[in-house]
C-alpha cells in the first residue's frame, strides 16, 4: 500500500483514476479546485481538498508525507473550450511548475504529468487519415495554441527536473479519453460525449438534425476511459522517464462516429454542418509503436463498445434527470 496524491482528482479521468487505486488498497490525497459537490466520483474514505493548486503553498500541504503523485489537474475542456480560452489553460501551467516544487521539497518519489496529443506539431495533422503520430513528431513545436503550448512545456519542466534535480517523473500524451462520468454538456464536453448527448435529444424530442462543428470529415483516434487507466498505470510503474503516447490507434472520422452512435441509438440523424464553429486540426491520430514495444500496453476496448457503454450512461443521466454535477460517491 501506497501513500498516492491525485491531482485533478474531481474531473473525469481523475475520478477514474482514484477509484482504481482506492480499489487496490491505497491510501489516497485527493485534490481538485472545484468545491466537493462538483467532483464527478468521490469516496470518504479519502481525503478530499477543495483548493488551488496553482497556489504553492497549497501544493506544499497537500504533498506532505505522500509517496506518489499523479497530477491530472489542469483547465481544460473540449475543442471549443480550449480555443476560446487560451490564456486560461496556459495559467495550468501554474499547477505543474509549484507540484514539483513541492515534490523536490517533501521528497516524493515519483511524479506523473498528463500531457496531451495537442502538443503535436499543426503542420503535421492538415490532411484526414493521417498516419499515427510518433512521439518525436511533437517537434519542431508547433503545438495547439494556449493549452498545447502549456503542456509542452510542461513536458520540458519534468525533464529538466529529472535531469537536474533526480525527481523521477512520467508523462504520457493522452489522446481524446472518453467513457461514463464525464462533461456531456455545458460547453466542456469533447465530441464522443457531445454527439452521443445530441442523438439522445434528437431521439427524446422526435427531431430529426443534430449540429455538427465542421464538415465532420476530421479525424481523431478515441481511447476508452478503462484502457486509460491501465495504460496510465503502465507507464507509471515502469522505469522509462520518456514521454509516450497514450491512445488508441482506431482513427475515425467525425461522420463515422456519428454513424457508430445513430446504430447505438436505432435512429439516424440529419446533419447541419456549422463550418465556422472550432474543430481543432484536420486529422489525428496516436502510434503506438514505443508503448507497445516498453510496456506490452494496447486498447483493448473498441470505439463502438466504448460509446455504447457512454451512449448508455449518458441516456441514463439524461432521463433521470441526473447529470455530471451530482456529487456522486463510488
Amino acid at each position: 500500500m501506497s501513500k498516492i496524491l491525485v491531482c485533478g482528482a474531481g474531473g473525469f479521468i481523475g475520478g477514474h483514476l482514484t477509484a482504481n487505486l482506492l480499489q487496490e488498497g491505497h491510501e489516497l490525497i485527493c485534490a481538485d479546485i472545484k468545491p466537493l459537490e462538483f467532483w464527478f466520483q468521490i469516496n470518504d474514505k479519502n481525503k478530499n481538498y477543495s483548493l488551488d493548486l496553482k497556489e504553492f503553498e497549497n501544493c506544499l500541504e497537500v504533498t506532505k508525507d505522500i509517496d506518489y503523485v499523479y497530477n491530472m489537474a489542469c483547465n481544460m475542456g473540449g475543442m471549443g473550450f480550449i480555443e476560446n480560452n487560451k490564456a486560461e489553460c496556459m495559467l495550468s501551467v501554474l499547477i505543474n511548475t509549484n507540484l514539483l516544487r513541492a515534490c523536490l521539497k517533501n521528497k516524493i518519489k515519483k511524479y506523473f504529468f498528463s500531457s496531451s496529443a495537442c502538443v503535436y506539431n499543426g503542420q503535421k495533422q492538415k490532411e484526414t487519415f493521417i498516419p499515427g503520430l510518433k512521439e518525436s513528431d511533437a517537434y519542431p513545436a508547433e503545438p495547439e495554441d494556449g493549452y498545447g503550448w502549456e503542456k509542452l512545456f510542461s513536458e520540458r519542466m519534468c525533464r529538466h527536473f529529472t535531469e537536474d534535480f533526480g525527481l523521477e517523473t512520467r508523462v504520457v500524451r493522452y489522446h481524446n479519453v472518453y467513457g461514463p462520468f464525464g462533461t456531456f454538456d455545458g460547453g466542456r464536453e469533447k465530441a464522443p460525449a457531445a454527439l452521443c448527448r445530441k442523438v439522445i435529444m434528437a431521439k427524446l424530442q422526435n427531431i430529426n438534425e443534430i449540429e455538427v462543428w465542421g464538415d465532420g470529415e476530421q479525424t481523431r483516434s478515441f481511447m476508452f476511459i478503462d484502457d486509460c487507466i491501465e495504460g496510465t498505470k503502465k507507464i507509471f510503474g515502469g522505469k522509462s522517464t520518456d514521454v509516450y503516447n497514450l491512445g488508441s490507434s482506431e482513427q475515425v472520422s467525425i461522420n463515422q462516429m456519428i454513424s457508430i452512435i445513430e446504430d447505438i441509438a436505432k435512429f439516424s440523424v440529419n446533419k447541419k454542418y456549422l463550418l465556422d464553429k472550432p474543430k481543432g486540426v484536420r486529422g489525428r491520430s496516436s502510434d503506438n509503436t514505443k508503448i507497445i514495444k516498453d510496456t506490452g500496453w494496447e486498447p483493448t476496448i473498441t470505439l463502438k463498445n466504448g460509446i455504447e457503454k457512454t451512449y448508455n450512461w449518458i441516456h441514463e443521466s439524461i432521463v433521470s434527470g441526473d447529470n455530471t454535477k451530482k456529487f456522486t460517491r463510488f
